[in-house]
């Protein structure tokens, strides 16, 4: 749901708004509209001047191009050649040239902070600015770093040369808001890949990099209110988490590092983060199975990926379940050109099927059939079966068979437990060489003979993935 505020957007005395006395408008020329710059930036025009090469610039570098045809600005830790934009900017050349050759980051707030400058210039991207580890001044500020670079010495020798680029942090303020931005120098982050959460004092904020967790752990140095806004900027790998400050004070730092701050370490080796939810409602799906729904506290961000899982652990009140960061190793990387889905799921087993049906069906174009082998032991047993049929009727592409062990004997579907019989009939590949992919979840028994089945039927070890906990 959105949130829209009940007054008029941007506010009368915003500086987003014309009015006497406010931030002017210089009439452009003729072809210099927003239109005219969005058909130069997808021209394949040079707009850097660096023939699509991406830099790390210097302080020292970005002041050396502080001329109206030479014109570099810094924002938020990113450097832009703007020069190409000066003519068809609303504000004037004057205005961008106030940041020619520096940081135009508190300007940039001042005057437009709501406009999508990523988007607007991200053909005109020149790099990142270089930036140097500060030197610790004693141990408790160890971890303490320059711009959140992490320093050689923390990174195992085994990571650097194995794992992903170590991620770096920075931090700005306004009066009102601090905006944290990790960089992560990937470009397959995404929402799910963030975690973040605000206990008392501790603030914590997790980043999943491939088989990886990116630490930001600190205790901050003033109070923040308890909801905060997270966004991603997919195409250059940077993830801004801006806190909403309970006083207007200027704050001198970030706070005080906490457990494992600034660590890249293996995701198996991070361990389980729980976090206190409020159980909302619970209704019945079946006879023996109960559908929960839970609030996270408005103090978290948190989104389960598509074919993960969490862990829930109970209170003595039943009020509270306190949820685990997701686990798990699916990767949505494997829906690449996919043409055939086939999911086996028994009992409970269902439930990751669910993101996997969801998401394939709708984002995946390359895809032509998705079929589920439900198994259970009576009919009573399948867990929402009418929306299943619902959903086959719906799309085409779509197919389920439920299959029972204790049917009754009015039942004439298919009967019986996972067998090589039954499998090799459901899995036909639409076409011969059809790129396939084989989900297979429930209870320990199931999921490991069948995965060894499915090998025995020739399927590969990349066409198959296994839901086990």
């Amino acid at each position: 749901m959105l949130n829209i505020p009940s007054q008029s957007f941007p506010a009368p005395s915003s500086q987003q708004r014309v009015a006497s006395g406010g931030r002017s408008k210089v009439p452009l020329k003729q072809g210099r509209s927003l239109m005219d710059w969005i058909r130069l930036t997808k021209s394949g025009k040079d707009l850097t001047g660096l023939k699509g090469r991406l830099i790390e610039v210097t302080e020292e570098e970005l002041k050396k191009h502080n001329k109206k045809g030479d014109c570099w600005i810094c924002i938020r830790g990113f450097v832009y050649n703007v020069s190409p934009y000066m003519e068809y900017h609303p504000g004037g050349e004057d205005e961008l040239m106030k940041a020619a050759g520096s940081d135009g980051t508190d300007l940039f707030d001042q005057v437009h902070r709501w406009v999508n400058y990523e988007s607007m210039l991200k053909e005109c991207l020149v790099g990142r600015m270089a930036v140097k580890p500060a030197v610790p001044k004693d141990y408790h500020e160890e971890k303490k770093v320059l711009n959140g670079m992490l320093p050689k010495s923390q990174v195992p020798d085994a990571l650097a040369k194995e794992g992903p680029i170590s991620p770096s942090y920075d931090w700005f303020q306004t009066d009102s808001l601090v905006t944290i931005v990790i960089y992560t120098k990937q470009k397959d982050v995404n929402l799910d890949s963030v975690i973040v959460d605000h206990q008392y004092d501790s603030f914590r904020a997790e980043t999943i990099i491939k088989d990886y967790s990116y630490l930001i752990h600190i205790e901050l140095s003033h109070a923040i209110q308890e909801d905060f806004s997270v966004r991603v900027v997919a195409n250059v790998g940077k993830i801004e988490i801006v806190l909403k400050k309970k006083e207007n004070t200027s704050w001198e730092c970030l706070g005080h590092p906490l457990e494992n701050h600034n660590s890249l370490i293996p995701k198996k080796d991070t361990g389980l983060y729980y976090r206190k939810c409020q159980l909302i409602s619970k209704e019945d799906a079946t006879h023996d199975t109960k559908l929960f729904c839970l609030m996270l506290p408005p103090s978290t961000h948190l989104q389960v990926p598509i074919g993960q899982h969490v862990y829930l652990k109970l209170s003595i009140t039943g009020d509270f379940v306190s949820v685990s960061n997701p686990e798990g190793n699916f990767k949505i990387s494997q829906f690449q050109e996919l043409e055939d889905l086939f999911l086996l799921a028994a009992g409970t087993g269902f439930t990751p099927m669910v993101k996997i049906l969801n998401y394939a069906l709708t984002n995946i174009s390359s895809l032509r059939k998705v079929k589920l082998m439900f198994f259970n032991k009576t009919e009573d047993d399948i867990i929402w079966r009418s929306q299943l049929e619902k959903l086959a009727f719906k799309d085409k592409r779509f197919d389920v068979e439920f299959v029972l062990s204790k049917p009754t004997s009015e039942w004439n579907g298919k009967k019986g437990n996972i067998s090589p019989g039954l499998l090799s009939e459901f899995l036909k590949r639409s076409l011969d060489k059809s790129k396939v992919l084989i989900c297979i979840c429930g209870p320990a028994p199931f999921t490991e003979q069948g995965m060894r089945m499915l090998h025995d039927l020739n399927f590969s070890k990349d066409e198959i993935h296994g839901f086990t906990a």
